[in-house]
């Protein structure tokens, strides 16, 4: 993705509150999660947790999102700027969803920032650093280039992203230093346990409710999953319910029958 470009499609930043009075959007989910809150690939017990579903609503309050706020079908990310496998599938499968499913107007894409700080301790101030960029309309502007180069994600060299990016960078190194994102960082993470996030990247598919109701069938993916894998998730909730089935048939015929 260009990221020092700024497409219409692209609807950035926070749930605004006009959002929020059109129906206090939340995320219908049915499922538990069952990797461990440690990288992909790092030491995991040989018999873990057997997942046990459950409906939960998960808040999308001052969360990041990018796409149509008319998009039924969203996927919530739970990620960390350090993680390797978050990187991967940030550079490599992300731009596609977003080609195929978010500039389309299918999908609503949020990002929930998940830093694991006793093994990324660069995590957090990145995570700040992308807030501090969405003040000022980059949010994922700044999300992109951490994942592109997680090797300069120190504190000091932050200010050179929001440099690149044309942002104020006084206006930005105020927001760092005040830390002042940092309480939403922490919801964040304790909205993941709450709703059983055990490792990053973790993703849930699943359709948006305007009204909190209704139940929906969900997908949770774990790892840096291919994009088949998210196509397999999206498509099914995509597709046409037979109750819409059924009333394009009706007009349908309505037309026929017209003189």
């Amino acid at each position: 993705m260009d990221t020092n470009n700024k497409p219409s499609w692209r609807k950035i930043s926070s749930v605004t509150q006009a959002s929020l009075r059109r129906g206090a959007r939340r995320f219908l989910y049915a499922g538990l999660l069952i990797a461990s809150l440690v990288p992909r690939g790092s030491a995991q017990s040989s018999n873990p947790e057997k997942p046990k579903p459950e409906n939960v609503f998960l808040s999308l309050v001052g969360t990041s999102a990018m796409g149509d706020d008319k998009a039924r079908v969203a996927i919530v990310e739970f990620g960390d700027y350090q993680c390797p496998y978050c990187s991967q599938y940030a550079n490599q499968v992300l731009p596609q969803i977003i080609q195929d499913y978010v500039k389309t107007g299918k999908v609503r894409y949020f990002f929930k920032d998940v830093p694991i700080e006793a093994i990324h301790p660069q995590a957090f101030k990145a995570a700040e650093a992308a807030q501090c960029a969405g003040e000022q309309s980059k949010y994922w502007e700044m999300h992109d280039r951490l994942f592109k180069d997680q090797q300069a994600l120190a504190v000091h060299g932050l200010p050179a992203h929001a440099l690149a990016l044309a942002l104020d960078v006084p206006k930005f190194q105020q927001c760092l230093d005040n830390g002042r994102h940092a309480a939403q960082i922490r919801k964040n993470i304790q909205d993941a346990i709450k709703y059983g996030v055990r490792g990053t990247p973790t993703f849930f598919v699943g359709m948006l409710d305007t009204h909190e109701s209704g139940k929906k069938a969900v997908s949770v993916l774990t790892g840096a999953q291919s994009f088949i894998a998210f196509q397999q998730a999206l498509d099914p909730m995509l597709a046409p319910t037979q109750k819409q089935k059924d009333k394009a048939n009706a007009a349908n015929a309505d037309l026929s029958q017209a003189p």
